[in-house]
C-alpha cells in the first residue's frame, strides 16, 4: 500500500468496525457454514483492490472460492469466540495454482499468499496492541516456518505472526484438512494466555507480487479438541 502498510490499515478497519455477538456453547462453534450456502457474518475489507469471493458448487458441496488478480482483500467474522471453551480452529482449503516460486515472504514484496487463515485478537483503542496468527499456504518458506509478518512496524513488530502449514511441496487442486489449538499456538508466539479472540478472516491476496491465484475454502469452526 501507498500510505498505511497492510497491517496499520487493517488495525484500523478492525478498531472501527468490531462487534461482539454471542459467544458459542458446546462442543462446535460454526464460524464458517459454507457447506450450507451463507456468508451470514461474514464482511469484505479491501486493502489494495478486490479479491472475488463467491460461494459455488465444487464436487457436490458448496465452498468458497477466492481469485485474486494484484488484489488484497479478505472475508471477516468480527466474533468474539472463548478458547477456554473452544480451542482448536478446525477447517479445509486448497488452491488451484501456484504463486511464484522466487517470491521472499518475509519481505514487504513479496507479502502475498495463495490462502490464509488468521485469527485476531483485537487491541481496542490501543490498535496497535492487536495480535493475529496467519496460518498461510506458502509459496517459498517450508511448512512449519514462523516468521513476523513483513508489514509490522517498528511499534508492533512480531504482533502479526506468519505461520506456513502448507507449502510448494503440497499439491494443488489436493484438499487438506487443518486443526491448530489457537489457545496454545497463542501462548506460544506471544507468550501469553489470550482466552479470546475477536475475528475470524481468510484472504487470498496477490497485490505485491501482482500475481493471480484462485483457493478454495471448507467451513471453518472451532471446537473442544
Amino acid at each position: 500500500m501507498h500510505v498505511f502498510s497492510k497491517l496499520l490499515f487493517f488495525y484500523l478497519l478492525l478498531f472501527l468496525s468490531i462487534t461482539i455477538r454471542a459467544e458459542g456453547t458446546g462442543e462446535k462453534l460454526m464460524i464458517g457454514s459454507f457447506s450450507s450456502g451463507s456468508l451470514d457474518h461474514w464482511e469484505a475489507k479491501e486493502f489494495k483492490g478486490k479479491t472475488n469471493y463467491q460461494l459455488v458448487d465444487l464436487a457436490g458441496t458448496n465452498v468458497l472460492k477466492a481469485e485474486s488478480t494484484g488484489s488484497a482483500s479478505g472475508l471477516f467474522n468480527e466474533q468474539r469466540i472463548d478458547l477456554h471453551k473452544t480451542p482448536v480452529m478446525n477447517w479445509r482449503w486448497h488452491i488451484e495454482n501456484r504463486l511464484s516460486n522466487d517470491l521472499n515472504e518475509q519481505e514487504k514484496s513479496g507479502d502475498d499468499y495463495a490462502a490464509r487463515v488468521y485469527v485476531v485478537v483485537s487491541g481496542g483503542a490501543a490498535f496497535w496492541q492487536t495480535k493475529a496468527l496467519n496460518y498461510v499456504w506458502a509459496s517459498t518458506s517450508p511448512a512449519g516456518k514462523i516468521w513476523p509478518n513483513a508489514y509490522a512496524y517498528a511499534g508492533a513488530n512480531g504482533k502479526m505472526t506468519m505461520i506456513a502449514l502448507r507449502s510448494s511441496a503440497d499439491k494443488t487442486g489436493t484438499w487438506y484438512t487443518e486443526k491448530r489449538n489457537i489457545l496454545a499456538d497463542l501462548k506460544q508466539q506471544f507468550g501469553e494466555d489470550i482466552q479470546y479472540i475477536d475475528a475470524v478472516a481468510v484472504m487470498s491476496d496477490t497485490d505485491d507480487s501482482n500475481g493471480k491465484v484462485t483457493a478454495y475454502y471448507g467451513d471453518i469452526y472451532f471446537s473442544t479438541n
